[in-house]
């Protein structure tokens, strides 16, 4: 037999204390992809719909692929952005539901919109009320996916990245392809359990590099093996999302006897809890990280990660305090970036290589957080349209747009000027505008962990640090209001 299959990526990662709203214009800025075309720009990549179309060539399928779009982590989805492109993939499924045997969706599992807690959860729910009861639903997910009941009662399947840095997103997706098949063939009637823990998140937001959850995400491959275990997928969380059901899940997608999957599962939270004190990172703050930049003298760069303005979690991008305290440091043969301000683009975009600007740079959204604008003079180094393809494991094929950008040399720091905000995790995303971060000596970007896929190898030595940006991990700073009480770390002394 033929199946036929419908398939769809939409993604997003919503931090509900963002004051920008996530519109529709938002997930135009990398694309939104219909048809045909997502499959043209995206399906030989690190990507969902590669991953499918992997298991649709393997067996077969008819695939119908509806949508691919993403917009970069921000404030809540709103209702005529959700309901152009959600509502997209749920009238294809309508209209083809006497055609279709299974559906393979790409989600985040962390999008909260402007009417809803859970943007995940709300699209599966209407998915299932047009396919009916039996039609297998399968979805991938991000592991800063806070997964919720509802996205578990709407989904036969939920499968995870296993890795951050994620690399392993095409075989996440070819996992789940493979586990729809076996469902379509009647071999497996699948479900999805779900254990909850009451933190915010994983101490170490899921990183897979180094630490515990090495060993916790070996038990889960092991766990796999066992008889009618399909997937396990450890979720590290969300915490910049104030909805009522947040942070870690452990997943067990099996077939059969609940019993065994479920101990496992409680297990591996177990363990999350008992580590919640274990923290890895250590947190400079900006003026350290600067004095630490000051006296470096390695052979590689010293590559300095802004955690708390991180793009990708849904900060600004703005944040002026680290690179104000590497100009005040008398920081040299550094680069920078990306800060991310339209305004200050567009003045460079009408300045003249090599002339000296004033400035006032970044810190425009909200000084609360990670400071306000930096009064500077510049000289112009670079000028571009923001395009960029990457060439990393995670990139690696993909074009990226940064907007109008430009770069500028302040003292002794190369600076990345952009118009849109997006994490660093390529180092295309420097080298296509002119800065090579191996020549110089102090690397500053903005990033939590994506970036070290392709900036470790290339570094002498990596230090983080939480510049007190809208990604601050002093949650105690943040007004939240729908998380359930108690909850850690908000509430630190808490018993399970």
């Amino acid at each position: 037999m033929t199946f036929h299959v419908l398939t769809a990526e939409f993604y997003h990662e919503t931090n509900t204390f963002s004051l920008r709203p996530t519109d529709y214009q938002a997930f135009c800025v990398d694309g939104v992809h219909f048809g045909d075309d997502a499959v043209r720009a995206r399906g030989e990549a690190n990507t969902e719909i590669a991953g499918f179309l992997d298991i649709g060539r393997k067996h077969q399928w008819i695939v119908q692929h509806i949508v691919s779009a993403q917009a970069e982590p921000a404030g809540p989805v709103t209702s005529g952005a959700f309901h152009r492109i959600g509502g997209a993939i749920v009238e294809a499924a309508k209209e083809l539901k006497s055609e279709i045997n299974g559906i393979l969706l790409g989600l985040h599992g962390a999008m909260v919109t402007d009417f809803s807690q859970d943007g995940d959860g709300e699209l599966l729910e209407r998915l299932r009320a047009v396919v009916g009861e039996y039609l297998p639903i399968v979805v991938t997910l991000d592991p800063h996916a806070n997964v919720t009941s509802k996205m578990c009662e709407n989904a036969d399947i939920l499968v995870s990245y296993k890795t951050f840095p994620h690399v392993d997103v095409r075989e996440t997706a070819r996992h789940a392809g493979e586990l729809l098949q076996r469902t379509m063939t009647g071999e497996i009637r699948p479900k999805t359990l779900l254990v909850r823990l009451p933190m915010l998140e994983e101490a170490n937001g899921g990183r897979t590099d180094v630490g515990p959850m090495v060993d916790w995400i070996n038990e889960a491959r092991i766990h796999e093996k066992t008889p009618g275990a399909l997937a396990v997928s450890i979720n590290g969380g969300f915490p910049h999302a104030d909805i009522f059901e947040v942070g870690p899940t452990v997943l067990v997608t099996y077939n059969g006897d609940r019993t065994p999957h479920q101990a496992f599962a409680e297990s591996i939270a177990n363990k999350i809890w008992d580590n919640r004190f274990n923290v890895l990172n250590t947190f400079h703050t900006a003026e350290e990280a600067a004095e630490i930049a000051r006296e470096y003298r390695g052979d590689r760069p010293l590559v300095i990660a802004d955690y708390a303005d991180n793009p990708g979690a849904g900060a600004y991008g703005d944040a002026t305090t680290l690179l104000k305290a590497l100009l005040d440091a008398g920081v040299d043969g550094a680069c920078f970036g990306p800060i991310v301000d339209p305004k200050t683009a567009l003045q460079l975009h009408n300045a003249t290589i090599g002339e000296t600007v004033a400035l006032t740079l970044g810190g425009k959204t909200d000084a609360r957080f990670g400071g306000g604008p930096i009064e500077a003079d510049g000289k112009v180094l670079y000028v571009s349209d923001g395009k960029l393809i990457g060439d990393g494991e995670q990139l690696g094929g993909l074009e990226l747009n940064f907007g109008p950008t430009a770069v500028v040399q302040i003292e002794g720091v190369t600076v990345l000027v952009v118009t849109e905000p997006s994490q660093i995790r390529d180092l295309q995303q420097f080298r296509a505008f002119g800065i090579d971060p191996v020549r110089h000596r102090v690397v500053g970007l903005k990033s939590m962990q994506h970036f070290r896929t392709a900036f470790e190898p290339i570094s002498g030595k990596v230090i983080v640090c939480d510049s007190g940006a809208l990604c601050t991990m002093d949650f105690s700073r943040m007004a939240y209001a729908n998380v359930p009480r108690p909850i850690f770390p908000l509430d630190r002394d808490m018993k399970l």
